[in-house]
């Protein structure tokens, strides 16, 4: 079970949002959504995430902005960046400090461990 770690989600594709969700919340997760980038940087403002997943090609501001914004503010919290558009987006995402970049389609059961693995990969960082 997932610990009921709060996980961020910031997706324009309402269909993979839907999928990830769906997935994540039956794992346990507290799931968050934002469709843009814009909404996902407010959001990040007011609230507290133990992960945030991100698309990296999206309106209003990019995720490649977002991974910027949470590794200069947030720089502990694990940023999963994802893309379905190739290398460039890849490299300029990861050259943001994401923790990880993954392309789409996503595998479910791939991210849950991808997830596990930052969450505690955090965790022992964290304690003393």
């Amino acid at each position: 079970m997932a610990d009921s770690k709060k996980i961020f989600i910031i997706e324009d594709d309402a269909d993979v949002l839907s999928i990830m969700v769906k997935h994540l919340e039956h794992e346990g997760y507290e799931v968050i959504t934002a469709v843009d980038g814009m909404e996902g940087l407010k959001k990040l403002e007011t609230e507290t995430y133990d992960l945030v997943i991100t698309d990296i090609v999206m309106p209003y501001v990019s995720g490649v902005g977002v991974v910027s914004a949470i590794k200069e503010k947030k720089p502990h919290i694990p940023v999963i960046a994802i893309t379905g558009y190739g290398k460039e987006p890849e490299a300029a995402a990861m050259e943001k400090k994401a923790d990880l970049v993954l392309a789409k389609p996503v595998r479910m059961s791939l991210l849950k461990d991808h997830i596990e693995t930052l969450l505690t990969r955090t965790k022992k960082e964290k304690t003393p």
